[in-house]
């Protein structure tokens, strides 16, 4: 066995694939250039530390489960308010994961409040952050089973190993007494140690319906603001839903029109 076999060998048992891989071709370049060892030694390192993060970046995304192609590129800021727009840089860098603020997203439903929380997800990964997107109901069944089978707990710190959880629709929750329990118990768990990003087409006054008994919806509203950044998609925005049918509908002249098309399906 050849000295750079055995040298990719011990890179693979420990741990340095990234080395293993590009062995050859950096020693060959670094021959060609007359590099001297610390150069090539510097090289390689800076190699693996590069392949280290491009991989945790990949786990990152499988375990974020973030909706596919929700990203800022696809994100059409400039229906966003000019106010709104000019915080985006800022959210995506992540800083406020960092500190463990909240961000909250208010507005009708299709307006792009999912789109936006998921498009920073994406931003968030690839600014090192550990992310969760799901939807408040799935997060809620999940608790109670957990619950039911004496493991609240594990999952809640299984929970808190994510920096952030993106919770979408908060207002869908079926708001039964065991849902609002396990929910607020989340929400209480996280507070000031870690983020959530909520989004949700009930305003706080009608956070009722989620949480039922009023001492339980203000504790939760308070946990949740407090140290919070609040994103209103107002009500002069028009569906992103809507905008896409219409557009389709423009673009097929042979096609009834979508008022005609919904009477004739109903």
């Amino acid at each position: 066995m050849s000295q750079h076999e055995m040298i990719r060998l011990h890179c693979k048992a420990l741990r340095l694939p990234t080395i293993a891989d590009v062995f050859d071709q950096t020693i060959a370049q670094a021959e060609r250039e007359s590099w001297p060892l610390d150069t090539f030694l510097l090289q390689l390192f800076e190699q693996e530390m590069a392949g280290r993060q491009q991989r945790r970046i990949q786990r990152l995304l499988s375990e974020a489960h973030l909706p596919e192609g929700k990203t800022l590129a696809g994100f059409d800021q400039n229906r966003l308010p000019l106010r709104m727009r000019r915080m985006l840089p800022e959210l995506a860098t992540g800083s406020l994961i960092a500190r463990a603020e909240n961000l909250l997203c208010f507005g009708l439903p299709g307006t792009g409040k999912t789109h936006l929380l998921a498009a920073l997800g994406y931003e968030w990964v690839n600014n090192n952050y550990s992310v969760l997107f799901t939807p408040t109901y799935k997060l809620v069944d999940g608790l109670l089973r957990a619950k039911r089978d004496y493991a609240l707990e594990p999952e809640l710190r299984r929970l808190d190993r994510f920096d952030v959880v993106i919770l979408d629709d908060i207002g869908y929750v079926q708001q039964s007494r065991e849902e609002m329990e396990v929910l607020f118990t989340f929400l209480a768990e996280r507070y000031e140690r870690r983020s959530v990003a909520i989004t949700s087409n009930l305003v706080f006054s009608e956070w009722n319906q989620i949480f039922k008994d009023p001492l339980t919806t203000a504790a939760a509203i308070d946990r949740v603001v407090h140290h919070s950044t609040i994103l209103e998609f107002g009500p002069d925005m028009t569906s992103f839903r809507a905008e896409q049918a219409n557009r389709r509908q423009r673009r097929s002249p042979d096609a009834a029109p979508a008022t005609q098309q919904t009477a004739e399906a109903a």
